[in-house]
């Protein structure tokens, strides 16, 4: 028979977790992006600690503090940039409007096969221009209230992402505590093999990060190569600003795609067939094969595994699910499988 007076004390247990996990829920994303970003940094907050005579609380101020710079500078300055973007833009479409399309570029008309036909048709767009913004302009209110409402989902994330850099002073200055904490309660669950499955989830994030990060420094580095083959101006910058945009899905098109658009506005046809081809297929394209092979480096999952974690993930919980698809795969994985090695064979007869 259940004891009434332990059973009252579990229902009130869940219904104070509830409620802490209610009060909590507006802030689960910018926690988790601080608890990501404080462990994938943890070796440098480590470091930092150990010069600083174990002064916890200072060593995570400084390192908050050089996030911050780290982070929002580019952002701000991104942000300037892309408002300048969006204004040649509007200027370049208006140009169009008004004047027509450039004449057609003379290596255009040399292309066997296509070459001809691909002249007709510029020329029709150019003499149908008209026409064609007539029938454009309705869904351009679209096209701007699809701006707009991505501009705030962009200044939310902004706003999530201060938070988190404010958090992670917590996660720096209280990590160790919490570590065992979270170690505790495991061992209260599932007794010895708390440690092992704190290791499977700490090495699992690490791996996500390392790939997310190598990934991004890959992409920044063919953008680079790119931006400086087709002569775009700031590649440098740009390259630098590649690696910011990698690190959040469909980043680096913000960079290649309005370079492109700037070789077209310039007459540079041939470097912007270039460049958009090395944008899609290169720059954009390695991050399908370098970040899973990454994250399944070193580790005991299936690269197929990997990959449904990676992309699963980010279908099902958006940017988090890059960290948390694979991270719930490999502790299913892994439960699976001890389940299956620990199975109780039958008894051997007498």
């Amino acid at each position: 028979m259940l004891n009434n007076d332990r059973l009252l004390v579990q229902i009130l247990l869940l219904a104070l977790l509830g409620a802490c996990a209610w009060v909590l829920a507006p802030f689960f994303s910018a926690l988790f992006w601080a608890a990501v970003l404080a462990f994938a940094s943890w070796p440098l907050m480590r470091l930092l600690s150990r010069a600083l005579d174990g002064r916890a609380a200072a060593a995570a101020g400084i390192l908050t503090a050089g996030w911050m710079v780290l982070v929002a500078v580019p952002l701000v300055w991104l942000g300037f940039n892309l408002a300048d973007h969006i204004r040649d833009a509007n200027e370049m479409f208006k140009n169009f409007q008004v004047d027509g399309l450039p004449d057609p570029p003379s290596w255009l008309g040399s292309l066997p096969l296509v070459g001809q036909n691909l002249v007709e048709l510029w020329l029709r767009v150019d003499r149908e221009g008209s026409e064609l913004f007539a029938t454009l302009r309705p869904y351009l209110g679209e096209v701007g209230n699809w701006v707009l409402a991505r501009s705030a989902q962009i200044g939310g994330g902004m706003l999530e992402l201060a938070l988190s850099l404010v958090l992670v002073f917590f996660f720096y200055r209280d990590g160790p505590r919490l570590a065992a904490f979270a170690q505790s309660m495991l061992q209260r669950l599932i007794g010895g093999r708390a440690e092992h499955y704190l290791e499977l989830v700490a090495g699992t994030v690490q791996r996500v990060v390392n790939g997310v990060i190598g990934t991004a420094a890959a992409q920044a580095l063919l953008a680079l190569i790119g931006f400086y083959i087709a002569g775009i101006p700031g590649a440098l910058v740009l390259g630098l600003l590649t690696f910011v945009l990698s690190l959040i899905p469909m980043g680096p098109p913000l960079i290649w795609v309005p370079a492109t658009a700037w070789l077209v506005s310039q007459g540079q046809y041939g470097m912007a067939v270039f460049l958009g081809i090395w944008g899609a297929f290169i720059i954009s394209g390695v991050d399908n094969v370098l970040k899973p092979y990454l994250i399944s480096r070193g580790g005991n999952l299936p690269l197929v595994v990997v990959l449904l974690g990676v992309f699963g993930g980010i279908l099902a919980f958006g940017f988090m699910g890059l960290f948390l698809g694979p991270t719930l795969l490999a502790v299913a994985f892994n439960l699976l499988d001890d389940w299956v090695k620990n199975e109780q064979e039958p008894p051997a007869q007498a």
